[in-house]
């Protein structure tokens, strides 16, 4: 994992940002056991504070959960992985629609470029997937 850190916002927010992004796309799974703080602080470049910060807030939200002498582990609640997965694609999409309407894009073109560059996608996965016989 490369972690990313934008300078103009918290580290600590970030890093919770892309350690949920890790569990909803299945990097790390249900019930499995995180690194240690002082491990996952270093990977990421952050002092380990930060970063307990961060794990500390991931608990409260119930992604995380402590097993005293063992670790912190991803939870096994499916239900609140999967809506917090549907969670940071609404953002993502509302951030791309607020960027396309200052763009001057109107409805019926934000829904026909979407349309298109779908189907652009979907064809080139299924170009990759021929050329590597998946």
């Amino acid at each position: 994992m490369t972690w990313r850190f934008d300078e103009n916002l918290p580290i600590y927010t970030q890093i919770i940002s892309q350690i949920k992004q890790m569990i909803t796309s299945g990097r790390y799974q249900p019930g499995e056991k995180l690194p240690s703080v002082r491990d996952m602080a270093q990977e990421a470049g952050v002092n380990p504070n930060t970063m307990q910060r961060a794990l500390s807030e991931l608990e409260r939200e119930g992604l995380l959960y402590t097993v005293r002498t063992s670790g912190r582990f991803v939870t096994v609640d499916q239900q609140l992985i999967e809506q917090i997965r549907q969670n940071q694609a609404q953002e993502r999409i509302r951030e791309l629609l607020r960027q396309l309407l200052l763009l001057g894009f109107s409805r019926e073109q934000i829904l026909e470029l979407v349309e298109h560059t779908l189907q652009s996608m979907m064809e080139e996965q299924d170009d990759d997937k021929s050329i590597t016989g998946i």
